[in-house]
């Protein structure tokens, strides 16, 4: 009975003095990935595929798109209702969209996105972006899926127009702006389209 007294109390001290010491800390718990989440009037953002270079900007307020299109933004601009300004805009900066080319560079490209489209990639609604001049200092830049509303103004090389409207006139500032404009048969311009250096 004592040998059996003995034993329990050893095994009652053991294990109080193993509960008792110090044990590593838990490892931090990794932090999520923030990703955006689409307000319910919204449809998937055009063309985004996350990516550690560049990150689409998904814009709402006149504020966040001016934002968007300046030197400090992002590559993609996705509208997600129709924008209206009182003053001139202006799309600033070189950015990479996150891909390369067939040698391994990086593609420099630039696009204000007037649409929203579903997981297909077929276009579900267009958007307006209307402003008294919009001046395009990007260079590989698009307009796509939407309207703008104004005289737009291209200083770039290699702009394009891809399945949208330019209502107003396109003044290309340079010689080599105007010659490697494009736009697909599904763009159209309303006004003039002229050199005004």
């Amino acid at each position: 009975m004592k040998v059996k007294a003995i034993l329990l109390t050893f095994v009652l001290i053991a294990s109080l003095l193993a509960g008792c010491a110090p044990q590593p800390a838990p490892a931090p718990a990794p932090t999520p990935t923030p990703t955006a989440t689409p307000t319910p009037t919204q449809t998937t953002p055009p063309e985004t595929t996350p990516d550690v270079v560049t990150t689409a900007s998904i814009v709402d307020t006149n504020e966040a798109f001016e934002k968007a299109i300046s030197s400090t933004g992002t590559w993609i601009i996705c509208t997600v209702k129709d924008l209206t300004f009182n003053k001139e805009l202006v799309l600033a900066g070189e950015f990479k969209n996150g891909k390369k080319d067939e040698s391994g560079k990086d593609i420099i490209q630039r696009k204000i996105a007037l649409y929203a489209q579903d997981e297909n990639r077929k276009v579900t609604a267009r958007y307006n972006l209307t402003a008294p001049k919009l001046t395009i200092n990007s260079p590989n830049a698009r307009i796509q899926s939407g309207t703008f509303k104004g005289d737009l103004y291209v200083s770039a090389d290699n702009f394009q127009l891809v399945d949208a409207t330019v209502d107003g006139n396109v003044y290309f500032t340079t010689d080599k702006a105007k010659s490697t404009f494009k736009m697909d048969d599904k763009s159209k311009i309303t006004g003039k389209q002229e050199m005004k250096k």
